[in-house]
């Protein structure tokens, strides 16, 4: 694997382990910037990469804490716990898939 590529897969990673407010707040400064500023194609072109990045990472986020919530239900002590799901699976409680 070249540097680049080292360099790129690191920052990646480093990305996803971002919070989702810190994500979503950088995303906006990406496009308060682009609408705002008179930029060069190229640096447009690297912030939009950024911002696809970011957005990516937010719905990603997202999914993950709805799958969660589709989790939840009451245990026999009336208490929430997380039960698993596997994805694609029905619940009676899920009109879409009926």
């Amino acid at each position: 694997m070249s540097k680049t590529a080292k360099g790129a897969a690191a920052h990646s990673a480093a990305a996803q382990d971002l919070p989702f407010e810190e994500a979503l707040r950088k995303l906006e400064s990406i496009v308060e910037a682009m609408e705002s500023q008179d930029l060069p194609l190229e640096a447009l072109l690297a912030r939009f990469e950024e911002g696809t990045k970011l957005a990516q990472i937010c719905q990603t986020k997202l999914a993950e804490a709805d799958l969660k919530i589709q989790q939840l239900e009451k245990n026999a002590a009336g208490e929430f716990a997380l039960h698993p799901i596997k994805l694609g699976e029905q619940t009676p409680e899920d009109p879409i898939r009926q």
